[in-house]
């Protein structure tokens, strides 16, 4: 499973203090089933938790996501900050989780190479 994250996911993630530890938990629990919401077209919904406390109130992250090939998030937002996601941007979610599950490596190494994405840690230290 190749794990990876968009420019303006990292920036979120970055801003928010989201560990790629907690990002690789999240595809983690997907793997095993535990899917906090499928919302179809290859996008799922996960909880991930903010740095130090519980998954409840933290964040949620829209993650396009092919079962033991590919993850890419995609968009997240603290729960306290909105509700859901609307129809407009779910499907936006849906046809750019359609762009990347099918992309082949040549063009996953382009977006790799121009910073568009950039792959999440597969469980070396964490930096600081």
């Amino acid at each position: 499973m190749r794990i990876f994250k968009t420019k303006p996911f990292s920036r979120f993630a970055r801003r928010e203090r989201i560990s790629d530890a907690a990002l690789r938990e999240a595809v983690d629990r997907a793997e095993r089933g535990l899917m906090d919401a499928d919302l179809g077209g290859g996008v799922i919904k996960q909880r991930v938790a903010r740095p130090g406390q519980g998954r409840s109130g933290g964040f949620r992250v829209l993650i396009a996501y092919r079962a033991k090939t590919r993850s890419v998030f995609l968009f997240g937002f603290a729960k306290s900050a909105r509700g859901n996601v609307e129809d407009d941007e779910l499907a936006t979610a849906r046809e750019i989780a359609r762009l990347w599950l099918e992309a082949d490596g040549k063009a996953l190494a382009k977006a790799l190479s121009e910073g568009i994405i950039e792959e999440v840690d597969h469980g070396k230290e964490e930096k600081s």
